[in-house]
Parts: structure tokens; sequence; C-alpha cells
């Protein structure tokens, strides 16, 4: 993932096993990570543990059996069209949900989730039938939609939960103290239509696992966190400080704070921090981290508490969002495309502006 030390895969495996015996009991992998193979060596750390003490949520979205990777872009969506057209949707997602499995070591999913989809991905009604087909066949018990790479997709989400709620279960979002928005916006969405929420980012690149702060650290040439603005750890850090007579008043580390301030909010059902092996001698070693995140208590934040940690945290238009925006004209990239009109109605009737 171009984060912190790559791990062998011996130790990737021990992380996995690590974070069962420490309590934790849903694993979430995509196909396009290793193509593959962070699925097999799941697979292989999972191996032998009994089936019904954990949940295993896939995802699908990207080719990578015929598609050709685009350089950073990665690899194509598989709604391009020009590798095929929706009636061959429905091949497509069983085939790659087979293979996941396959390479899990399971016979089904919990939870099957369509990967940084591209507009297609929530327009297509022969999409999300083909979604529903899978789940009729037993290939998974539960789906859902996890926007990405990037933030943003807010009114491409609530769309796609108004058109094609009744088979969307769950949705995979940004969130965390240091970014609550614009994930924030589409939470009351999600609530109505009864879809639970599993957030990714909670350590917000790994600062609130509490070694970017340590003298003389440094990122690797290559990470992916060298693309952020200059400053953003003291930036960060400087807003944390604020925020930990909240986590101190509930016996809270940073990364159980800011995971339990997601659990406090509406429809968050889950939490899943990105584990990060740092560089240098001084790094926390990632199984204590993992550790960590096993011992979180089950405490939730009051509203007010909530709300005094969002407005420390506000990062509202620090970013260009991605999906649909009056900027575009056409769809040049996947995760681009221009707006609709009923995207703007949309917006309008939840109270979401229109600066898009």
């Amino acid at each position: 993932m171009h984060f912190g030390e790559t791990l062998s895969e011996e130790r990737f495996v021990r992380c996995i096993e690590t974070a069962y015996d420490a309590g934790v009991r849903t694993f979430v992998t995509s196909d396009v990570y290793g193509n593959g193979k962070a699925d097999e060596l799941l697979g292989a750390a999972l191996k032998g543990v009994d089936r019904s003490t954990y949940s295993l949520v896939g995802m699908i979205g990207h080719d990578f059996y015929n598609g050709q990777r685009q350089g950073s872009r990665g690899y194509p969506r598989f709604t391009d069209p020009e590798l095929r057209g929706p009636e061959e949707y429905g091949e497509f997602i069983r085939m790659a949900a087979g293979r996941e499995l396959e390479r899990c070591g399971a016979d089904r999913f919990d939870l099957l989730m369509l990967h940084n989809p591209d507009e297609a991905g929530y327009t297509s009604e022969a999409l999300w039938q083909a979604m529903a087909d899978v789940k009729a066949e037993g290939m998974t018990d539960l789906l859902g939609i996890a926007p990405g790479p990037a933030n943003g997709f807010s009114l491409d989400l609530v769309y796609c939960l108004e058109k094609f709620g009744e088979w969307i279960d769950w949705s995979m979002l940004i969130l965390n103290p240091l970014e609550p928005w614009p994930v924030g916006l589409t939470l009351p969405a999600c609530e109505k239509h009864g879809v639970k929420v599993m957030t990714r980012v909670v350590d917000y690149g790994g600062l609130f696992h509490g070694d970017l702060a340590l003298p003389g650290h440094e990122f690797k040439s290559g990470d992916h966190r060298t693309y952020r603005p200059d400053g953003w750890v003291q930036r960060g850090m400087e807003k944390l400080e604020k925020m930990l007579p909240v986590a101190g008043k509930h016996g809270l580390t940073p990364l159980q704070f800011a995971s339990i301030w997601n659990l406090s909010h509406p429809a968050v059902e889950c939490v899943v921090p990105t584990f990060i092996q740092e560089a240098g001698d001084d790094a926390r070693p990632i199984e204590e981290k993992i550790r960590e995140f096993g011992a979180m208590p089950d405490v939730r934040l009051s509203a007010e508490e909530v709300e005094a940690v969002r407005k420390i945290g506000d990062n509202t238009g620090c970013m260009t969002l991605k999906g649909a925006s009056k900027r575009h004209e056409t769809s040049e990239r996947p995760d681009e495309w221009p707006m609709r009109p009923e995207l703007l109605e949309l917006a309008g009737r939840w109270g979401l502006g229109d600066e898009w």
C-alpha cells in the first residue's frame, strides 16, 4: 500500500493472527490489493479458524484480469466501456467474487462491496441487479459500496442510496476527527436508508498511531503520504492536542479516541484503521498498534463531545472533491465526471449546498 515499511509475507500473516488474538473479528480485503496477494495472505492467516467467529468483507471493482494498469491511475474499473457493456457486468461480478473467495479460502462473504466505483457504479441498475444476483446465489450475505480512493462522491453516494438503497446494506467511507468533511454530509442519508457505515482512514494517515510526531521521523521515498500538503502532521498534532482532554476523560489512547468518535455517530457501526509499520528505530511495532485497537473499550461520546471535536477538526473545503462536479464538462478520469441536474436537486433537498 506504499505506507511506511514493507512487511514480509510472514509478518503480514502474523499481524492478522495478532489481530484475531486481540479480539478483532472483522477482516476487510480487496482483490486489487497486490492483485490478489492480500486475499491469499488473509486466507493463510485465517486457515483453520472457525469461520463463524469472524466477518469477511471482500471488495471488487477494478479489472486487473483483463484491463491494463494505467500508471498512477491504477487498473480500470470493470465498468469501463472499453472492457464491457452492462450486459456483461453480471458475468464479471460473479467471476471476480468467486476468484476472491477462492484466494481467501472461504465459501462466502459476510459482506461484498463495490470498490472505488466510477459513475456507472453509482447509477447503473444493471450493475446493482447483478450484485443482488450474486447475493441471491449465496456468495455473500450482504452488499455494500466503498467510494474512493480519494474523498468526495457525496452527492453520488446519496443518489445511489436513494435509487438502489433496497440492495445496499453497508457503505465504507473516509471519516476521522481531523476529516469530518465531507462524509459528515452523507451520514443522515445513510441513516435514513438503513445503510450501516464502515469508516476507513480513522487513523488519519497514521497520525493517531503516535509515530509521526517522534523526533527525526521521516517518510520514506514513495510513501503516499508525501503527496499531502507540507506541514500536515504538525497542523494535525496541534488540533489533536486540543481534542486530548475528551480522550483522557474516557481513558482512550489517540487511536481509540478517533475510533470511538467515529462510532459515536448514528449509522457508523465499524471502524477500519490503516495499520502502518513506520520507518525508523523508534517507531512503534505494528503489532503493538493492532493490540491497542483490539483493546478498545465499548464506550461512546455524547453528542456534545462529538460536536466539540468536529469543530476543532473542521476541514470544510480543504480539498478538491472527487465525483460529480461543476468543474467537469466530460468524464476524463474514472473518479471525476460532470454534474447532473438531478444531483443538484438532491443537494437542495438534503441541504448540502450548491458549491460542487
